[in-house]
């Protein structure tokens, strides 16, 4: 049987139909990491153990005449979403031997509802990052080219999708860390409403801005996941945001009743012409279905990149100060307590980990708290209104969800303002807390993958996922092979 790129809902009617068994995809998925991830490097932690036993029980719950759902599938969770009694690193040396001592709360509904954990995927340090080079245990690898990034802060999730590797992952997004990776790897990345996920066991970067996101290889198996994890939680108080009733994220699509916006500021010169062409081919595919396509104006867009990195690196100031390597995290020790906290901090945090928070303590100081931090907080309220004003025109927006396909490791390590501006048009719906996916649309002549970008109303995530998938359905793009398996 080839269980090759199986989507989710593929997967859920092999197992329901009793033609294969939750251990025997569990075993496919293991063999393929052991085999191959030493090119892609997407996973930090692989528990053979928990798999197996967490599929044999899937098995049995199976055979009781149980099924749908995510029962029997297994998953990948990006390495800063907490797994009891495994490491959860954050990508950091401040946390290379820290064991979790719970559950996050997606991690406790994925269980119940019988999914299965395979492994914790590669991330840049604390999520902070757009490339996945930055985590202190290796850089990961885009599984269409190796000498490519695989996007980030969640590209060992992206990159472990692709690479075939489980059926869905798990990531988090902030400015667009879920969308990014998937994107440059060619996997649909979601990034819910604010609120619409608890964020309980996410090891916190940006409160005000992180999310949970998912993975997967189609806006059905989306769907069939938040099913599953969305919801209030009585662990994280902004967990508040109830979505709309799941609509079938299969029904028909009238697309008559459908208005679309077209944000021109999202197509400025800086965009890649490749990305710029799949994009317009994609509007013209629309507009032959029926659906309006309207040009809109988001003037503040421009301004997001600086408004989002000033409240993010003050975040990170804020919620990084527990990592002292007193109570928990790395010890370098020290002559008295001073040089000790130093210690611990300067050897356990990297590079672009100690600009953040360099910069973030300088934003948030005193005499500068009002120049910066409360100037980006108001850039953000006039980017939520602006949204909120173009969402009277139209249902959607579709835009590009990075300026270029892949690019080489290294090419941009050393300049993060280049980095900052991978999320260029990612991060204005981050700042606005609205629901956000990346969806595969083409290739570039080199053989890399184009995604594009569908922004939806908050809490109109189902809906827009419909839309997604009416999408993907549409455009059908082909397949590509992996060059190494």
């Amino acid at each position: 049987m080839n269980l090759q790129s199986l989507t989710l809902a593929q997967a859920r009617d092999l197992l329901d139909n009793r033609r294969l068994t939750s251990r025997q995809l569990t075993d496919y998925y293991l063999q393929r990491l052991e085999k191959y991830d030493s090119y892609v490097r997407s996973s930090l932690l692989i528990d053979y153990d928990g798999a197996y036993q967490a599929a044999d029980l899937a098995d049995q719950r199976l055979a009781n005449g149980e099924g749908g759902g995510v029962l029997g599938i297994p998953y990948i969770v990006k390495d800063n979403i907490l797994t009891k009694g495994l490491k959860t690193t954050a990508g950091s040396k401040m946390l290379e031997n820290y064991i979790a001592p719970y559950d996050a709360t997606v991690i406790s509904r994925l269980k119940q509802a019988g999914a299965v954990l395979l492994a914790k995927a590669n991330l840049d340090e604390f999520a902070l990052g757009s490339s996945t080079e930055n985590s202190a245990f290796g850089p990961t690898h885009n599984p269409y080219n190796l000498s490519m990034v695989p996007g980030g802060s969640s590209g060992g999730s992206a990159a472990a999708l692709a690479a075939d590797f489980c059926t869905f992952a798990l990531g988090s997004d902030t400015g667009g860390s879920v969308r990014h990776p998937a994107s440059l790897c060619g996997v649909v990345g979601y990034r819910p409403s604010y609120g619409a996920i608890s964020r309980h066991g996410l090891v916190a970067m940006s409160s005000s801005l992180d999310a949970i996101g998912v993975l997967a290889r189609s806006a059905v198996d989306v769907t069939t996941i938040m099913e599953v994890i969305a919801g209030p939680d009585k662990y994280d108080a902004t967990a508040s945001l109830v979505l709309e009733a799941p609509a079938r994220v299969n029904q028909m699509i009238n697309w008559s009743q459908i208005k679309i916006g077209w944000p021109v500021e999202y197509f400025s010169s800086g965009l890649d012409s490749e990305i710029a062409e799949n994009l317009t081919n994609i509007k013209n595919l629309l507009w032959d279905k029926g659906a309006t396509v309207i040009p809109v104006n988001l003037p503040f867009t421009s301004y997001g990149v600086a408004a989002y990195a000033i409240i993010n690196m003050a975040e990170v100031s804020s919620n990084l100060a527990r990592f002292d390597g007193l109570r928990y995290g790395h010890w370098a020790g020290g002559s008295n307590l001073l040089e000790t906290y130093l210690n611990n901090r300067k050897d356990g945090f990297g590079a672009e980990v100690k600009r953040r928070l360099m910069l973030g303590t300088y934003f948030l100081s005193a005499g500068e708290g009002e120049s910066y931090y409360k100037q980006a907080q108001t850039v953000k309220t006039i980017i939520s209104q602006e949204f909120k004003k173009v969402f009277t025109q139209v249902d959607y927006l579709l835009t590009p969800a990075t300026p270029t396909a892949a690019f080489p490791l290294g090419a941009k390590v050393n300049n993060p303002l280049s980095l900052y501006l991978e999320d260029s048009l990612l991060t204005p719906a981050s700042l606005a807390h609205l629901p956000a996916v990346a969806i595969p649309i083409g290739w570039t002549l080199a053989g890399l993958p184009i995604g594009s970008q569908l922004i939806g109303k908050r809490g109109d995530d189902y809906n827009m996922l419909t839309v997604a998938q009416a999408i993907e359905d549409i455009i059908n793009i082909p397949s590509q092979l992996l060059p190494w398996g």
